[in-house]
């Protein structure tokens, strides 16, 4: 009952001489009766009606089922809609099963065009549309119908005392509220407010908790199987899975709302409570390991609404997706698109085992893979430039550089765009060859990483060679092809799981080693890998260097390398600065540390 009329009270003698106290609420704006409570007479004393009462309007007084236009019994479906899709279908079919329909505004237009015979929600309410529309289902009338259950008498009985009838099927969606404020033409915050729904969460949130006795479908994808359903082809976890998805719905709907507000009026990242509405994108073969079941869900949040990335890829041919390609094609588009030149990344395990960039990309494609082509074989190749015909034939015919016979073999390939015959080239490759399209991941996402019982939430690590500076610490100066290969070096090993070591030169990834337990083992790696072309090259180290003589900075210098870019920050900096200088080696404190776990 909402607080929109005013009561009066009278005193009634009844037959048997006991005297009740009939209240009623009357509407300002029609002569209805809105609700009627009889109360015995120990409750308030016989008087005469008061004199606030004794100016009230005289109104005729009958009961609600004078004045609603259903009976408890009746077969009625309720649908309100915004997304109007299949509605006619839906409309339809309910009515050739015999259902009342009951409806509101738009929705109950849409139905009578579509020749379907509708009961407006005023008619049972006996209360118009108000407040620009906030308010036409939030009555006792439709809520009743929802929320009595059929199997206790005096529900029932409460329905027929007040003339209500019961509703067995209610297909209601939510105003557009997640597109709106996602609109690439962004949206005024009165706007924003106003596409909040509150009718419509209270419905479907009603018929749900009493789904033994009530269908909620909030999908039109569902309309079919609810028809299936109602002519007797049912399954006993219907009702439940119908109910489960209408409150994931509002669950769903009111964590865009919460975002969005949380942004509108604080907007700092981490707030004190976080909801990350996850929708199924498939189900996977397994996860990282055959025993394990596996799926892939789609983050929902608004910040995540255009934001890019492989969850949003396009997948142009190939095998399903599995859990391990996914994380896989993940690390190579993140490092690819750091790179402002055309650049080829070949991943393996999520770590980065060849990196180039060349204006000439089959150049970049070629060097990339030579960098490991062990590793390369059974990786995943990543473009920051279209794959044309040209590019596409180089990736289908490429031999591996230790044979040069074997043609070599990818899981992925994924680029920002593919040309027609490039697309075309590339799946005559392999039939199993996944080609993705994606688009570049936007800065300053809120990054998210499970633990077991909570989660790690930071920004994510954007930083690239602009946004820092190179400190030069050492008495060498480094020329200006050096600090090149130093920047390139360091934007490379942030992509490496540490302990991470980058070797590189002239915009290339010689080598790299990751993943080690100490940073003397990674540095070993990396130059095996390079060989010979370590003289004169560039390293980066993810993290300072704890130790410098007879450790990994004095192997470096030994070993030729002429540039080394470090965060530095060490209590033995000076020792790395002091080894620098002895064997004429520039060093180049960055203050910036990339540690990847």
């Amino acid at each position: 009952m909402f607080g929109f009329g005013v009561s009066s009270t009278a005193a009634i003698t009844t037959a048997a001489g006991s005297t009740r106290i009939l209240c009623a609420t009357i509407c300002p704006h029609s002569s209805s009766l809105i609700t009627t409570h009889h109360f015995s007479s120990h409750f308030l004393p016989t008087t005469s009606v008061s004199s606030s009462a004794q100016r009230l309007r005289c109104v005729p007084i009958k009961a609600m089922a004078e004045t609603a236009s259903s009976s408890p019994g009746s077969k009625q479906a309720l649908i309100s809609l915004s997304d109007k899709k299949d509605l006619a279908f839906v409309g339809n079919g309910l009515q050739e099963l015999g259902f009342t329909i009951v409806s509101t505004g738009g929705t109950a237009s849409a139905l009578e065009s579509a020749g379907v015979a509708v009961t407006k929600v005023e008619q049972l309410t006996q209360f118009p549309e108000m407040l620009d529309g906030r308010v036409k289902t939030l009555h006792p009338n439709i809520h009743g119908g929802i929320l009595a259950r059929r199997d206790l008498k005096h529900h029932i009985e409460a329905l027929s005392t007040h003339g209500i009838g019961t509703f067995d099927v209610v297909v209601v969606n939510l105003y557009p509220f997640y597109d709106k404020v996602t609109s690439s033409g962004g949206i005024e915050f009165e706007d924003g407010i106003e596409n909040i729904d509150i009718g419509g969460p209270a419905m479907i949130r009603a018929a749900a908790k009493n789904h033994k006795d009530v269908l909620v479908v909030v999908d039109s994808e569902d309309y079919p199987a609810l028809l299936e359903f109602l002519k007797g082809n049912q399954d006993e976890q219907f009702r439940l899975k119908l109910a489960w998805k209408a409150f994931q719905h509002v669950a769903s709907y009111d964590s865009a709302v919460s975002e969005w507000l949380w942004k509108q009026s604080v907007g700092d990242k981490f707030p004190p409570s976080l909801t990350v509405p996850l929708s199924l994108k498939s189900s996977l073969r397994y996860g990282e390991n055959p025993h394990q079941k596996a799926a892939f869900y789609v983050d929902k949040r608004l910040a995540e609404v255009n934001a890019g990335g492989i969850a949003t890829a396009i997948q142009h041919h190939g095998k399903e997706m599995s859990y391990n390609n996914y994380l896989d094609a993940d690390a190579a588009w993140n490092c690819v698109c750091e790179f402002r030149n055309p650049t080829c990344v070949v991943v393996k395990h999520t770590n980065p085992c060849g990196v180039a960039s060349r204006n000439d990309i089959l150049e970049a494609y070629r060097l990339a893979v030579k960098a490991d082509p062990v590793s390369a074989f059974g990786g995943i190749v990543a473009f920051n430039v279209e794959v044309d015909e040209v590019l596409a034939k180089e990736i289908r015919e490429f031999r591996s550089p230790t044979d040069g016979e074997t043609r070599m073999f990818y899981e992925i390939v994924v680029a920002p765009s593919y040309t027609e015959k490039g697309l075309e080239i590339l799946r005559g490759k392999s039939k199993t060859l996944r080609i993705l399209e994606a688009k570049k991941n936007e800065a300053g996402k809120l990054s998210l990483r499970q633990v077991g019982g909570g989660w790690l939430a930071q920004d994510s690590d954007d930083l690239t060679p602009n946004d820092i500076k190179f400190n030069v610490v050492s008495e060498k100066t480094p020329q200006e092809g050096e600090l090149r290969d130093a920047e390139f070096a360091w934007l490379c090993v942030k992509h490496v799981k540490s302990n991470a070591i980058v070797i590189a030169k002239d915009n290339c990834m010689l080598g790299m080693g990751s993943g080690q337990p100490n940073r003397v083992e990674s540095l070993r790696i990396a130059m095996r890998k390079a060989g010979a072309d370590v003289k004169g090259a560039a390293l980066a180290s993810d993290a300072f260097f704890p130790f410098a003589w007879k450790d990994a900075v004095e192997e470096a210098c030994e070993s030729g390398i002429g540039v080394i870019a470090e965060p530095g920050g060490s209590i033995r900096d000076q020792d790395a600065i002091d080894c620098c200088n002895k064997y004429g080696v520039s060093l180049l404190f960055t203050n910036v540390r990339h540690f990847r776990h």
